[in-house]
Order: structure tokens, then sequence, then C-alpha cells
């Protein structure tokens, strides 16, 4: 990271957060663990008692945090770079996750699907210039 002239630089995303109901979390193990292969990661003790989990894998991290009137984010969502992307939207639709293509972002081969919960994840990956 280089400071610009406003005396700070940005040094990417530390985590993303997405919001669950409460005891939703063996259903996010499902999905962040099972189905992706992350890895839980334990949350600090003062934040534990709110709820939630986290998990973390391939340089990126994701937070599961309770939300009293929870609803899922259909619109929002995170983009997460992959590799080999055919092969896992292969095992997202073997573990019951529907995939839908999208051809619209120039340079990347991508998808659309949702968790277990209904929250919208869109999955990337750069394709080679012709």
């Amino acid at each position: 990271m280089t400071e610009g002239a406003l005396g700070y630089a940005l040094g990417g995303l530390h985590h993303v957060q997405l919001a669950i109901p409460a005891g939703a979390e063996d259903r996010c193990r499902e999905f962040w663990v099972g189905v992706l292969g992350m890895t839980e990661v334990e949350k600090p003790p003062a934040l534990r008692a709110r709820g939630g989990c986290w998990f973390r894998g391939g340089g990126l991290e994701v937070h599961l945090g309770v939300e009293e009137d929870f609803h899922p984010s259909r619109k929002a969502h995170p983009g997460i770079l992959v590799t080999s992307i055919h092969a896992l939207a292969q095992r997202l639709e073997v573990n019951g996750a529907d995939v839908t293509w999208d051809d619209d972002f120039p340079g990347y081969a991508r998808f659309h699907t949702f968790d277990k919960l209904g929250n919208r994840l869109e999955f990337l990956e750069p394709v080679p210039a012709d």
C-alpha cells in the first residue's frame, strides 16, 4: 500500500459480511464449509454472544452476522474471484444450488447463486484475452 496525496491508501477487503437469521449457523456451516470448502474461524470472545459465524478460505473471509429482522440479500452481493469456475458451478449444482450464468461482464466468466439462506453470491473467473 502506498499512501497517495490524501495521506492514506486503501488496502483491499478484510472481510464481507452477510446477514443470517438467529439459529442458522449450522445451515451456514453446511454451505460455507461443506460445499465451498472454507474453514470456520473462531469469533473473538466479545462477539460470540451475538451469534453468527465466520469463515475463511482462499484469501477471502466471510462474516455471517445475525440480523433480528432478517431478509436475504437478493441484489447486493459479494463478487468472489475463483479458479476453475465450471468445477465450482458443478459442485454447487450437485449440492442443490441453482447456478445462473451471466456473460454481461466482459473479461470474466461468471455466475450467480444463493447460499442456503437466500443471500445472493457472484463468482467470477478472469478469461484470457483472445
